[in-house]
């Protein structure tokens, strides 16, 4: 299963593709909006983990293109930022996440999330 992971921060970035990797997954991880909808567009992805604030096409914006896509509009999309305020939880959810997730986190609950999003939206694994 592939996870699509999308964070300007270099540094995040690899840290996010290793806590995914540990968690079983293959990853595909890009510095911004627009890089990794150039991505989808081609290769595609199983659900994706998307920063909100980026340069060049934010993760609110990415998550628009993917919720308007014949092909992609049923991928799960989790949601990551420093933005707690509730206006902004709302907005992402509104938008079409399907989860969201501020930073800091711990590593185990974006794993449990991520397999949370494989077995009820995709239907696939087992519950624990």
């Amino acid at each position: 299963m592939k996870v699509l992971v999308v964070d300007d921060d270099e540094i995040f970035r690899a840290l996010l593709r290793e806590i995914i990797s540990e968690a079983g997954y293959e990853v595909s991880a890009h510095a911004n909006g627009q890089l990794a909808w150039e991505y989808l567009s081609v290769e595609g992805a199983d659900m994706a983990v998307l920063d909100v604030n980026m340069p060049e096409l934010d993760g609110l914006s990415l998550l628009r293109k993917i919720r308007t896509s014949e092909r992609l509009r049923g991928m799960p999309v989790l949601l990551l930022t420093i933005k707690a305020f509730v206006e902004d939880q709302v907005a992402g959810y509104e938008t079409g996440a399907d989860d969201y997730l501020t930073k800091p986190f711990s590593a185990e609950v974006l794993a449990a999330r991520l397999k949370t999003l494989e077995r009820r939206i995709l239907g696939r694994g087992t519950a624990p």
